[in-house]
C-alpha cells in the first residue's frame, strides 16, 4: 500500500487503580484510560528530517537515520525512541514532522509519557499505512522507553492507554499478557489530585524499586515476586522483605478487587486502596508527605471511599474513589485544606474513565 501523507493519533493518559509496580515483577494490575491525552498530528516530509514541535515543551529537529537520545530536550526522547523501535520491528518511517498537544499533567503519574509513546506510534503506522498487534505496539513503546528514557517500566502504561475501554477499568496480567475489562459502578467517581511536588522516574528511584524486587525474587529462588506468598518472605534481608510485601499485597488486593467491582461493592475497593497506599508508605517507601497529606485528607471527607497514590510514586497524584453524587464538593474542598495546610496548589479533577488509542 502507498504510504498517506498526513494522519493524527490520539491516546490518553490512565489512572492505576490497584498493583502498585506489579507489571515488572510479572503480576496483576487494575488501571484504566482517563479523559486526558496526547494528540500527534503531522505529515510526511520529502526531506531525511525529523521536526517535533510542541508548545509546551519546545521544538526539537534531528536526521531521520541520526536517532540519537536527546540531553538538553529530554522530552523528545520518547517519540525518537519509538521511532527508533518501529524501525526496528519493520515499519519504513522516513522524515517527518509532528505537532504534539497534551492536556495531560506532566509528572504527576498520570502516564503522560507512555500517552505520547503510544499516540506517536499510532501516528507514525497511520503514516506508513502499516498495522500491528496492539499488545506489539505496547511492546515496542515499553521497549523505547527502556532504550531511549532509561526507565525499566513494566507495560501497565501502555497497555490502558491502548486498551482502555469507556466506563471499564482494565484489567492486565503481566505474565500471561491477558487483558480483560470490568464495568466501573456509575455510581462512583474518580478524582485525580496533583500534589505539586512532580516525580522524576529516571532518576533512579523506580529502577532502584526494580532492582530491589529483582533481589527479593533471587534470593527466594523463583522466577518472579508473582510466585511470592507472605510465608515466603521471612527470610529475606528486612529491605527486600518490605519490598516482596508490598508486590504480594497488591496482587493480592487486585484479585480481591475483581470480586468487588462484579458486586459493585464501592466501599471495599475503596477500603483496598487504602491498604494499597498503606504498604507504598511503609513497605515500597514510594510516597512522599505531600501524598500521605492528601490522602489523610482525603479519607476525612464525606463520600470518600478510598485513596492513595496513583503510578510509580516519588511525588505525582493521588486517586481518590467517592460516591459519585459528593465528587463535585469533594475536589475543591481537597484542594482548599491541602492549601491551607501546606501553602501548595494541588489541582484536582474528576476522572472519567475513557476510550483507548485511535
Amino acid at each position: 500500500m502507498n504510504a498517506v501523507t498526513c494522519a493524527e493519533a490520539f491516546a490518553p493518559g490512565r489512572v492505576e487503580l490497584l498493583g502498585n509496580h506489579t507489571d515488572y515483577n510479572e503480576g496483576v494490575v487494575l488501571g484504566a484510560a482517563i479523559d486526558r491525552g496526547v494528540r500527534v498530528t503531522g505529515e510526511r516530509c520529502a526531506k531525511d528530517r525529523i521536526t517535533l514541535s510542541s508548545a509546551m515543551m519546545g521544538d526539537v529537529e534531528i536526521g531521520s537515520t541520526q536517532l540519537v537520545a536527546q540531553s538538553e530536550q529530554a522530552w523528545a526522547n520518547y517519540v525518537l525512541g519509538v521511532v527508533h523501535e518501529m524501525k526496528i520491528a519493520g515499519v519504513s518511517i522516513d522524515g517527518f514532522s509532528a505537532r504534539i498537544e497534551s492536556d495531560v499533567p506532566a509528572g504527576a503519574g498520570l502516564s503522560s509519557s507512555a500517552a505520547l509513546e503510544i499516540a506517536t506510534a499510532f501516528f507514525l503506522l497511520k503514516l506508513a499505512r502499516r498495522e500491528m498487534a496492539p499488545m506489539e505496539i505496547a511492546k515496542v513503546c515499553q521497549r523505547a522507553e527502556h532504550s531511549f528514557v532509561g526507565v525499566q517500566s513494566g507495560l501497565l502504561d501502555q497497555v490502558c492507554s491502548i486498551f482502555g475501554q469507556e466506563d471499564r477499568v482494565v484489567y492486565f496480567d503481566a505474565r500471561t499478557e491477558e487483558v480483560r475489562t470490568f464495568p466501573f459502578p456509575g455510581d462512583l467517581a474518580l478524582i485525580i489530585t496533583e500534589s505539586g511536588s512532580e516525580r522524576e522516574l529516571k532518576s533512579g528511584f523506580y529502577n532502584q524499586r526494580r532492582a530491589e524486587t529483582r533481589a527479593a525474587a533471587d534470593a527466594l529462588g523463583i522466577p518472579a515476586l508473582r510466585d511470592a506468598s507472605f510465608a515466603m518472605l521471612s527470610g529475606l534481608p528486612p529491605l527486600l522483605q518490605r519490598r516482596a510485601a508490598h508486590i504480594v499485597g497488591e496482587n493480592e488486593r487486585v484479585s480481591r478487587a475483581v470480586d468487588l467491582l462484579a458486586r459493585g461493592d464501592g466501599p471495599g475497593f475503596g477500603a483496598l486502596m487504602n491498604e494499597s497506599h498503606e504498604s507504598s508508605r511503609t513497605n515500597f517507601e514510594n510516597s512522599t508527605a505531600e501524598l500521605d497529606l492528601l490522602v489523610e485528607i482525603a479519607r476525612q471527607l464525606p463520600g470518600v471511599l478510598g485513596a492513595r497514590l496513583t503510578g510509580g510514586g516519588f511525588g505525582g497524584a493521588t486517586v481518590t474513589l467517592c460516591e459519585a453524587a459528593a465528587a463535585h464538593a469533594i475536589a475543591p474542598e481537597l484542594q482548599r485544606r491541602y492549601r491551607e495546610q501546606t501553602k501548595l496548589e494541588a489541582r484536582t479533577f474528576i476522572c472519567r474513565i475513557a476510550a483507548g488509542a485511535c
